[in-house]
């Protein structure tokens, strides 16, 4: 079970209301870099842990219940943006705020009107559980694959996509106060980074953990191409040098190498369609 308290996990300030800004505040929200995301990965890893102790399951659960707060955070920032927000067409294009923002090379009365009414007739000027295009959030993008490692190389990488957004979000406000709410943000997307890699650290690193799932045997690879860079220039020009073509592999259990890729099976040569597939009668044997 779960409880709540009325206060927000850190203040949330709005000096200059920007319905422009509300809407891209949606993305943090409902985007696949946003809030909801990590909030439902992190739940979803959590109730389906297994181990023979719940320290990581019990970590996944303080993590996604703080990623409420930042929901709500989030979601009254929409609001208090939505502030002054026209309610008529007529209304949104006097408004030099919106009319005379250009985004995305489309036309900004219709985005802007369009995001308006979406607020307007859906939300009641606040917050909804979508994106900044006002496409609800679908859980298309949730990472729980019951395999500790896993999981934490997808929360890494959701991080670090959630804080990128979080940056360009901040960098696209003077508000003062909503500088000081993406600073707190941005702040706890280093923490969890930090977080997830601590684990796959205590677990064994990439020597450890890689590959995953590290429970089936190597030896039932094929070990001729498990750390072979595959090459696919068509005139056999080598790829450029990286770490990854040539040395010791990162989990210190072969050798990179770089292979020339080319055809190693047969032309497939399907059989004929049988009399009932609804194929045409040249098709059938």
């Amino acid at each position: 079970m779960y409880y709540f308290d009325k206060r927000l996990q850190y203040p949330v300030r709005v000096e200059s209301p920007d319905p422009i800004y509300a809407r891209m505040l949606q993305q943090a929200i409902g985007g696949v870099e946003g809030e909801i995301r990590v909030c439902m990965q992190y739940f979803f890893q959590a109730w389906g842990n297994r181990a023979p102790n719940t320290k990581y399951r019990d970590m996944l659960l303080h993590t996604a219940t703080e990623e409420i707060g930042h929901i709500e955070m989030l979601a009254t920032a929409v609001a208090m943006n939505l502030e002054n927000a026209p309610t008529k067409v007529q209304e949104a294009g006097a408004a030099d705020a919106i009319v005379g923002a250009v985004m995305g090379g489309e036309n900004p009365r219709h985005i802007a009107e369009g995001m308006l009414h979406k607020h307007l007739l859906s939300s009641g000027m606040a917050a909804f559980p979508g994106n900044s295009d006002g496409v609800p959030f679908d859980m298309n993008h949730i990472y729980a694959s019951g395999n500790l490692a896993a999981d934490m190389y997808c929360n890494v990488a959701a991080e670090a996509t959630g804080r990128t957004l979080a940056v360009r979000l901040s960098n696209a406000t003077n508000d003062p106060g909503m500088k000081d709410m993406w600073s707190f943000l941005i702040a706890r997307d280093t923490m969890h980074q930090q977080q997830w890699l601590s684990v796959i650290e205590e677990i064994g690193g990439h020597e450890g953990t890689l590959p995953i799932p590290n429970s089936f045997p190597q030896s039932e690879e094929n070990q001729k191409y498990n750390y072979s860079f595959f090459a696919t220039n068509r005139d056999g020009a080598p790829p450029p040098e990286g770490r990854w073509t040539s040395g010791r592999s990162l989990d210190g259990k072969g050798d990179f190498s770089v292979v020339q890729n080319a055809p190693m099976g047969q032309e497939p040569v399907l059989g004929p369609a049988r009399p009932d597939s609804g194929a045409q009668s040249e098709q059938i044997g």
